[in-house]
């Protein structure tokens, strides 16, 4: 049974940073495509950035430039590394993987900004 867990979130203010991690477990093979999501109250869930099975990342355009995500094989980790956060950025941040036509959803990890 494939797992995500994120981790990382937390209360930060308005242009400051955090790295969320996602950490896979379950299976010794490569999850692909791998991505990160958030959900605002109120609001739909979104894509934020995601690792295609090329390996190339693409970003949602509200997050391009401010925002990285990389990805840890060894580790079976991807990470998003969020700099100069905006109150608007406020959402609970989810990591999703597929692995062997299913998608796997990690729990979800809270990112609130404060001005």
């Amino acid at each position: 049974q494939v797992q995500l867990v994120e981790s990382g979130g937390g209360l930060v203010q308005v242009g400051g940073s955090l790295r969320l991690s996602c950490a896979a477990s379950g299976t010794s093979a490569s999850i692909n495509p791998m991505g990160w999501y958030r959900q605002a109250p109120g609001k739909q869930r979104e894509l934020v950035a995601v690792i295609t099975i090329s390996g190339s990342i693409n970003y949602a355009d509200s997050v391009k430039g401010r925002f990285t995500m990389s990805r840890d094989e060894v580790k079976k980790t991807v990470y998003l590394q969020m700099n100069s956060l905006k109150t608007e950025d406020t959402a609970v941040y989810y990591c999703k993987g597929r692995y062997r036509f299913f998608d796997y959803w990690g729990q979800g990890t809270q990112v609130t900004v404060s001005s």
